[in-house]
């Protein structure tokens, strides 16, 4: 892992295509900017995890058939 420090206005950028930039850090939060092309998804890490546990149930074929109909619905 590569550690750095930036303060509020500078940026790291990844591989020429992603910057992050740091807008703000307040109160043990920080404030992120990520610019990058359409093409690359950028998530949550949370948001990501229960993605990747959908999909993995998806392949295994553990889907809730009754979940499946109530997401048909809407």
């Amino acid at each position: 892992m590569l550690i750095l420090t930036r303060k509020k206005d500078e940026s790291i950028m990844i591989d020429e295509q992603i910057e992050i930039k740091i807008l703000s850090a307040e109160d043990g939060k920080v404030k992120l900017g990520i610019a990058a092309p359409k093409n690359i998804s950028v998530l949550r890490k949370e948001i990501y995890m229960e993605i990747r546990q959908e999909n993995q149930k998806a392949a295994a074929g553990q889907v809730n058939i009754e979940e499946l109909k109530n997401l048909l619905k809407k």
